[in-house]
């Protein structure tokens, strides 16, 4: 019998994490050279307190363009997701797919011991599940 795989098993880690107090423009430029839709913020002793999102960057370039445009230097911090869900590295991905049926969530900080371990995208997540699939009922490619 194939086990149930854990968050542990379809992350991605290391992350690519954002400094609370990066600006919010540098912080821009990390998710677009990474083409990645998000990334964790973290305080200065490294504590996840926050996400920063593609859709959290573009409310703020295009209120901007009506308004005013956040001054440079002004911190990731004044515009990331707080209170961020987590889940621990041995949660099984069918209760992770739970999460992200419930929620608009496209990722999901790791967190152990209250440390940042990786995290879990919808993708990945995906590609655990449909691979769990394919080897327990050994279902054709």
């Amino acid at each position: 019998m194939t086990n149930v795989p854990k968050a542990r098993d379809v992350m991605v880690s290391p992350v690519i994490t954002i400094s609370q107090s990066l600006s919010i423009y540098k912080a821009i430029d990390i998710l677009i050279e990474n083409e990645i839709s998000g990334a964790p913020v973290l305080d200065d002793s490294g504590k996840l307190i926050g996400m920063i999102s593609e859709k959290d960057c573009l409310k703020v370039l295009s209120k901007g363009v009506n308004h005013a445009l956040p001054k440079e230097g002004e911190p990731v911090s004044a515009f990331m997701t707080k209170g961020v869900e987590t889940i621990p590295p041995d949660m099984d991905i069918f209760f992770i797919a739970g999460i992200f049926l419930r929620n608009y969530y496209r990722r999901l900080p790791v967190v152990e011991n209250g440390k940042l371990i990786g995290q879990v995208s919808r993708v990945n997540l995906l590609k655990g599940i449909r691979k769990y699939i394919v080897e327990k009922y050994h279902i054709d490619k």
